[in-house]
Parts: structure tokens; C-alpha cells; sequence
């Protein structure tokens, strides 16, 4: 399994970035994907997740409202699309995948994931 993120880079505040994580190697449509983040030697908080049917959805509060997470299934790929930025964005994001039985469950633990991509870095200036 290999889960490949790509999008990170600079932007303004206020300004706009879309964050992809192209998932091979399982069978996409059975895995509940996330958004996480973090700051080098900090721990990693959670910033979105879905279901893998896309039925369901969920975001940290301070995203609510500005980042959108969905998924393309023909394409084996999840998407964070972040508007609105802020300085306190600035963070390594990392996708990560997990098998659900649920087509409805969201994942928002580090622990529920078992596959995990290499992270694509974020970096908002004020």
C-alpha cells in the first residue's frame, strides 16, 4: 500500500491550497481516509476525515468552514481543499488510510489508521 500526498507549499493568508493523496495498492473503496497534521516534534492532530463511502464527513473545529475533504474514487484519491489559510496552518500534513466493515464511519484517531503516506508540507505567511 502506498498513499502518495502532493500540493503543499507556500501561500498567503488568505489565500487557497489542495492538498491530494493518491491511494494504490488496496481496494480504495473500502478505506475510511483522514487528514492529519503536524509540527516537527509535536504530536499529530487530526484535520478531517471520510467515510469511504462518502457519506460522511468531519473536521477539527478551527477548519470547519474553510477546508473541504471528499474523494475521487476513479481515481484512488483524497482530497483536503483549504481555503481561507492561516499562519496557523503551517504544518506537515499526512493522509492515512484504514479498511472500515461501516461504508459510514469516520475515523478521527491516529490509532484507527494503519497505512500512512509520507507528509507534504504547508507553510501559510501573515
Amino acid at each position: 500500500v502506498q498513499l502518495q500526498a502532493s500540493g503543499g507549499g507556500l501561500a498567503q493568508a488568505g489565500g487557497s491550497l489542495r492538498l491530494s493523496c493518491a491511494a494504490s495498492g488496496l481496494n480504495f473503496g473500502y478505506y475510511a481516509m483522514g487528514w492529519f497534521r503536524r509540527a516537527p516534534g509535536k504530536e499529530y492532530e487530526f484535520v478531517a476525515a471520510i467515510s469511504r463511502s462518502a457519506s460522511s464527513t468531519y473536521y477539527r473545529d478551527s477548519v470547519k468552514g474553510r477546508f473541504t475533504i471528499s474523494r475521487d474514487s476513479a481515481k484512488n484519491t483524497v482530497y483536503l481543499q483549504m481555503n481561507s489559510l492561516k499562519p496557523e496552518d503551517t504544518f506537515v500534513y499526512y493522509c492515512a488510510a484504514k479498511f472500515t466493515t461501516d461504508p459510514s464511519k469516520v475515523l478521527t484517531s491516529t490509532s484507527e489508521y494503519l497505512y500512512w503516506g509520507l507528509g507534504t508540507e504547508v507553510t501559510v505567511s501573515s
